[in-house]
């Protein structure tokens, strides 16, 4: 038997679901006339974007049923008049939000800090890898409920910095003298995979050299030793949940560019800002602030420049 993947849909995608399949199937499995109850677009898109987070619509269907039944409920006690399902009917029964749309924007982001992307069996979902450095001997320390191979990209992006030592300008002897800790929050919550090297390096280079990361910018990739750039998966998944999280500028693999443009919708991919990259130069140049501290203005991270496209 071939198993068949399917990526998951869009808010677009789920709201015309919704209004076309499961409103009207939860009307009339609560035994009630569309002329009865109004499912307003608007309340739909704060149901799938404030109380659901998933791939599919499964747990939007269940939501719409709980307003069914609230309606159904009214009607038994004897309303008369049709019933609009409006935001305060909304919070009424569900009671507040769960999920904030923009985590971006509710995050301060300072030197250390940095935003990946990850793939979950609900569809993607953003990761604020966190870092911080103080006197000590441990050298790394990794907290955060992470798998061995996420483990091991911490530790190669750290081994990449320290043979670049020169070049971004850290003194050799920091490595001596100093412990750095690499923390990734919902620490209940497993971690692993290689994607996260990018974000791993972004962070750490963020923290040594006191460059802050730019704002809402995500990104994805495995980083080798020697400053590759590898191709990731669940590219379409990871997308979304940027642009559901309130991300607006993305650094992923150029090996992944083919993915990007088939598989994440027009409508998507135009409000983001997109840079492929194939090395971590490439990605540090995207991800980073300018160097306040640079006479030019400019990082020294080489020659080459990332292709952005819109």
């Amino acid at each position: 038997m071939e198993v068949i993947e399917l990526g998951g849909y869009t808010e677009e995608e789920k709201l015309q679901i919704a209004k076309r399949h499961l409103v009207p199937k939860q009307i009339e499995e609560h035994g009630l006339r569309p002329s009865q109850i109004e499912y307003k677009d608007q309340t739909l898109k704060k149901l799938i974007r404030n109380y659901t987070r998933e791939a599919g619509v499964r747990n939007v269907e269940r939501e719409i049923a709980s307003l069914a039944r609230r309606a159904t409920r009214m009607f038994a006690e004897g309303r008369k008049s049709k019933i609009p399902i409006g935001t305060r009917f909304l919070e009424a029964t569900l009671g507040a939000p769960r999920y904030l749309h923009d985590e971006v924007e509710d995050r301060e982001m300072y030197p250390g800090m940095a935003i990946g992307l990850a793939w979950t069996p609900t569809g993607g979902d953003v990761l604020f890898v966190e870092t911080a450095k103080m006197p000590g001997s441990k050298g790394l320390i990794v907290t955060g409920q992470l798998g061995d191979v996420m483990k091991e990209s911490v530790t190669a992006a750290l081994s990449y910095i320290r043979s670049n030592a020169k070049r971004f300008k850290i003194d050799p002897k920091f490595f001596e003298t100093s412990e750095v800790h690499v923390h990734v929050p919902a620490g209940s919550v497993p971690k692993d995979g290689p994607s996260a090297g990018i974000t791993m390096l972004v962070a750490l280079v963020s923290l040594l050299t006191g460059r802050k990361v730019r704002p809402r910018i995500a990104m994805t990739g495995e980083v080798t030793l020697s400053g590759h750039v590898l191709p990731v998966g669940g590219i379409k998944e990871k997308i979304l949940a940027a642009q559901r999280a309130g991300v607006t500028q993305l650094v992923i693999p150029e090996e992944n560019r083919k993915d990007y443009f088939e598989e994440v919708p027009e409508e998507i991919r135009s409000q983001l800002e997109t840079t492929f990259v194939k090395t971590a130069d490439q990605a540090l140049r995207a991800a980073l602030e300018k160097s306040p501290a640079s006479p030019n203005g400019k990082p020294d991270l080489g020659s080459v420049q990332a292709v952005s496209s819109r």
